[in-house]
């Protein structure tokens, strides 16, 4: 039996966590993303018992499983940061994330690899981003550590198949880390997917260097920018410098079922939309 599409969107989960799945309901998803706490502070109050079971309600209510949800950590979060205070810092932060996802359930955790701030060498960041994932896995037992490849903006490491395998190499459990592509990201990062061919080369060259086995969500987003400009800017689908055809193209992919696929794009007006032409292409 084939596996399902998760299709939904970044949701707020503002008032509570618990708001979050309530929110994905009212867009027709049965997958969502959120942040379990303020993405731009380092501190957080602890999770509610009351959200955590409102939250889990809400869920089982709209039909959404565990593992259609994709939990994002802090934005000031840099686990190869050069510092080794602000490093400690950080990796105090990553676990506390890891800690909420444990405490409401969910399997998965995205996070932005990290940067050297262009003072120390590529090799030397990503070894430190492994030994924070090593860090993290070893203070927990259920949460799956998920690397976000990245538009290659400034000094920020995994914009490449390499660095993620990199990585990924440096993890012991390899059974809790694994990979979210985002599809803006990559194509700013040089991989095209505008067309059949060229998506299914480059998904074939991730299962390659990388691994299938490693891909454990997707965010869908059209980019603003072209093609290797290692600019960051989301664009609503078929809007953008992507176009329409690339996200027919993925929705044919076998690697795209039964893991969280999450909009990220620039108009949550036509969310809904967008998850029901996902689903139409998924049926083509």
């Amino acid at each position: 039996m084939q596996q399902p599409h998760f299709i939904g969107a970044h949701v707020s989960a503002s008032g509570g966590i618990a708001n979050a799945p309530l929110n994905a309901a009212t867009i027709g998803a049965n997958a969502f993303a959120l942040f379990t706490k303020n993405q731009r502070r380092w501190q957080a109050k602890e999770l509610e018992a009351e959200q955590i079971e409102l939250f889990k309600v809400h869920c089982d209510k709209a039909n959404i499983p565990m593992e259609a949800i994709l939990p994002h950590d802090s934005y000031l979060i840099n686990l190869g940061h050069p510092d080794k205070e602000l490093l400690t810092k950080s990796r105090l932060a990553f676990f506390d994330e890891v800690k909420r996802c444990e405490q409401i359930g969910l399997q998965l955790l995205n996070f932005h690899p990290g940067s050297h701030l262009r003072k120390i060498a590529i090799d030397d960041c990503l070894a430190r981003i492994s030994e924070s994932i090593n860090m993290a896995l070893d203070c927990s037992s259920s949460v799956t550590a998920v690397i976000e490849n990245t538009a290659g903006q400034g000094s920020n490491l995994g914009h490449s198949f390499e660095q993620l395998a990199q990585i990924i190499d440096g993890v012991e459990d390899k059974s809790r880390v694994g990979v979210c592509i985002d599809t803006c990201h990559l194509f700013a990062a040089g991989y095209d997917i505008r067309t059949e061919e060229t998506c299914n080369h480059t998904f074939k060259l991730f299962d390659q260097v990388v691994g299938n086995q490693y891909l454990k969500a997707m965010h869908l987003n059209d980019s603003k920018t072209p093609l290797n400009s290692r600019v960051d800017r989301h664009q609503s689908l078929g809007q953008g410098e992507i176009g329409q055809q690339a996200f027919a193209s993925l929705m044919k992919l076998e690697v795209t079922r039964g893991i969280p696929l999450i909009l990220e794009t620039v108009q949550p007006e036509l969310w809904r939309d967008e998850i029901n032409w996902l689903r139409f292409l998924a049926k083509q």
